[in-house]
């Protein structure tokens, strides 16, 4: 997501990933699936994420697992579990299967070199852009200046080494775009617009800001969520956001502030009064079991249905009172739309758009006709058409962190933790060589008990990049390790080798890059002073 360092010196790491061997190849086993340790998941590095499976139930985080069959092609990080979580991303997939608008957005705060963490999500934007999304990256630099406190003449260095990776990996500029937060006046003009529909109430519950916490911070957080929702500034489309769990908050702010944004909002009713929805599910059963479409049903019936049948569950006890107020009146199924921010000529517009049998009140119209998907199309139509947004829900993908070589955290203050995409290929050989396994005391141990894949971080090297997309390879070295006959010096030997060979080969396609980069319509070097 804008601003995603991918956790830097300070920041908390979740245990290790577990992968097991799965049909169709390597698959996380979710067990340790991303939770939060009873605290908020926090963007800037204060959260610790130890069972991802608690993201889940805490967070409201869907699995990925569920919608893999619905993703065209899917990234073999989305095949092995690396990607394990999601946020409504099957509107983003319908699009991809159906050759529709989607775009895909993430960015980088350049605090230091790129590494094979950050490859993750270059990786996620590139295969975006492949299956025919609009893709966008951008350089976090107000963040890094205002969050981190690096100089500019600091992020105009990292930031040129973050594109050319980018670049090299396969990022197609003429596709996509590529821009700097402190440079794009439409982002900094739409983070203007949001910062109206946020208060600081809000910031001290999200992030824990306080007395403490300067403006330019709090300030660059509107600017991630304007990053956010800029690919739909020309066009409303589905867009989705790739990023690690401990960046959720951001991704909830934004889809809050979207529809914050929004001229109407469509829900479902069944009477002239609102209702929760608990209370409407509720509502809906009894209307059924009343007779439905076939019968009257009236408010005062369907109370006295829900108190013999339903006393007691969620939402019933304000079901019972709205309908037992509401008396006679009907208990009809409709579809309505809330004047959120709509001008007096949106509103005359989509009364007028409205076709079919409908009711018209002085904050909302109900219509009958309608299916809620016609609605919510029907409602952004009319928006955009008289000068608002339209904005959807932007959506959202989360991959596993990556283990440290050394067992712990990958910190970019301990080298030999993590793998630069500029390290020198024998220094990426020499790491991998040095690094933590998930192997036994002895080799007799391991041909006998086998070996720990799912506890090791060069085992997670394969899975997360070292495979590419071969699967068959993945689970090949996974069974061998846990089967006894992979022993941990030649595993990482073929490892140090692999990694070797990728560095290598990255870093003469970013040699490649530089005169591309020279013609990206991007700002290499901040306008702003350097004092």
């Amino acid at each position: 997501m804008p601003g995603d360092d991918h956790r830097e010196e300070g920041d908390s790491f979740p245990e290790r990933t577990n992968l097991v061997a799965d049909e169709g190849g390597v698959r996380t086993d979710g067990g340790s699936a991303a939770g939060a340790d009873d605290v908020a998941l926090d963007p800037w590095g204060s959260a610790t994420v130890s069972n991802y499976r608690n993201l889940f139930e805490e967070f409201g985080i869907e699995e990925f697992d569920h919608i893999l069959d619905e993703v065209p092609n899917p990234h073999y990080l989305m095949r092995r579990g690396v990607i394990f979580g999601h946020r409504d991303y099957s509107a983003v997939a319908e699009r991809l299967r159906e050759g529709g608008d989607a775009a895909v957005l993430s960015g980088f705060m350049p605090t230091g070199d790129p590494h094979i963490g950050h490859k993750m999500v270059f990786d996620e934007i590139i295969w975006h852009q492949k299956q025919g999304a609009d893709a966008y990256g951008l350089i976090a630099d107000l963040e890094a200046h205002a969050a981190r406190g690096l100089s500019w003449a600091e992020i105009d260095e990292h930031s040129r080494d973050y594109l050319l990776s980018l670049l090299a990996l396969g990022f197609d500029p003429e596709e996509g775009e590529l821009y700097r937060q402190s440079t794009n006046r439409e982002v900094q003009d739409l983070a203007f617009e949001l910062g109206a529909k946020a208060n600081f109430s809000e910031f001290e519950a999200i992030y824990g800001f306080d007395g403490e916490t300067d403006v330019s911070h709090m300030q660059s957080v509107v600017t991630q969520m304007a990053d956010i929702l800029y690919p739909q500034l020309d066009e409303p489309k589905p867009t989705v956001i790739p990023v690690g769990p401990d960046q959720d908050p951001h991704v909830r702010l934004a889809r809050d502030l979207a529809a914050r944004m929004r001229f109407f909002k469509v829900t479902e009713a069944f009477a002239s009064f609102e209702a929760t929805p608990a209370e409407r599910s509720l509502m809906r059963e009894a209307y059924e079991a009343l007779g439905g479409a076939d019968a009257d049903v009236r408010c005062e019936a369907a109370a006295d249905h829900l108190r013999a049948d339903h006393a007691g569950e969620v939402g019933a006890e304000g079901a019972i009172e709205k309908l037992a107020n509401a008396g006679k009146e009907p208990l009809r199924p409709r579809i309505r739309f809330l004047d959120r921010n709509a001008t007096s000529e949106a509103f005359d517009a989509l009364i007028a758009a409205v076709d079919g049998e409908k009711r018209v009140f002085d904050e909302h119209v109900d219509a009958f006709d309608l299916t809620h998907d016609e609605a919510e199309e029907l409602a952004r139509e009319v928006e955009v058409d008289n000068g608002g947004y339209g904005f959807y829900p932007p959506s959202s993908i989360y991959h596993r962190f990556m283990t440290g070589l050394t067992g712990g955290k990958m910190s970019s203050s301990v080298p030999a933790s993590h793998i630069s995409l500029l390290d020198d290929p024998e220094e990426g050989y020499d790491k991998v060589k040095a690094a933590t396994t998930g192997g036994r005391e002895t080799a007799e141990e391991q041909r006998r008990l086998g070996g720990k894949a799912d506890e090791c971080p060069v085992y997670e090297l394969y899975a997360y990049l070292l495979a590419g997309d071969d699967d068959e390879f993945a689970t090949e070295v996974y069974e061998e390790c846990v089967g006894g006959e992979r022993l941990c010096g030649g595993c990482k030997e073929q490892a140090a080798e692999l990694m070797e060979e990728f560095l290598a080969d990255h870093q003469e396609k970013r040699e490649e890059m530089e005169e591309v980069l020279d013609e990206v319509d991007i700002e290499l070097e901040s306008p702003r002073r350097r004092g």
